[in-house]
C-alpha cells in the first residue's frame, strides 16, 4: 500500500472500468472522483480490479507538494528573504519540521522591485503561502505569497497583542493602535484552519 499522489475534492481519479470505488471517493458518469483532500491509494483486495480510495493526510506522512497551500511561521528575515518553518499543509499539521524560504521577489505579484522583506514579515508571524518549488535542498521549500489570499494571517505587535489587518499592507495593534507594515493575506474562509 504505497501512497500515490495528492488530490483535492472533485479530482477525477479514474474510470469505473479501471478501479472499484473505495473510501473517500464518489461515482459520477462512469468515473471515480475524490471526495476529500488526501492521498490516492490503489489496493488489490482480491477483486479483479484494484480498489481506489482517498485517505486523509494524517493516515500517511504528508509532504509539502508544489502548488500546496501551507501555513508557516517566520523564523528570521533579511533584506533578500524570509525563513520559515512549515507547520501545516492545508489544515493538516505536519509531523516533521520543514523549512521554507520566501524570497523578496515572491512576496507579492506587483511592484516586486519595491518589496522590502521587513515591511512584509516579522519573525513569529504566521503566514499562508504556496509551495512553488522544492528548492535546492530537499528540506528547503521555496514559497510565494504573491496571491491576494496569501500572506500574514496572524501577527503580534511589540506590545504582544494580536494585530488586526487594516489594509493589504498594514496591521494595527488593538492596544497601542500602532500600525506595522505586513504583506496581509485576504483570507478566504476555506483556508482558515479548523
Amino acid at each position: 500500500m504505497s501512497p500515490m499522489k495528492l488530490c483535492v475534492p472533485g479530482d477525477r481519479l479514474c474510470s469505473t472500468d479501471d478501479c472499484i470505488p473505495g473510501t473517500g471517493v464518489y461515482l459520477r458518469h462512469g468515473y471515480i472522483y475524490s471526495s476529500l483532500a488526501g492521498y490516492i491509494l490503489r489496493k488489490n483486495e482480491g477483486e479483479e480490479l484494484p480498489v481506489i480510495s482517498v485517505v486523509r493526510e494524517t493516515e500517511t506522512q504528508l509532504l509539502p507538494d508544489v502548488g500546496a497551500i501551507v501555513t508557516c511561521k517566520v523564523t528570521s528575515i533579511n533584506s533578500r528573504f524570509a525563513k520559515v518553518h512549515i507547520l501545516y499543509v492545508g489544515s493538516t499539521p505536519l509531523k516533521d519540521r520543514f523549512r521554507g524560504t520566501i524570497r523578496k521577489e515572491d512576496v507579492r505579484a506587483t511592484e516586486k522591485d519595491r518589496v522590502e522583506t521587513y515591511k512584509s514579515f516579522r519573525p513569529g508571524d504566521i503566514v499562508l503561502a504556496k509551495v512553488i518549488s522544492l528548492g535546492d535542498v530537499q528540506s528547503n521549500y521555496l514559497l510565494t505569497t504573491a496571491e491576494n489570499e496569501l500572506g500574514v494571517v496572524v501577527a503580534h505587535s511589540e506590545a504582544g497583542a494580536q494585530m488586526v489587518p487594516v489594509s493589504w499592507c498594514e496591521m494595527q495593534c488593538p492596544r497601542t493602535h500602532a500600525k506595522e507594515f505586513r504583506k496581509v493575506a485576504r483570507v478566504q474562509p476555506e483556508y482558515l484552519l479548523a
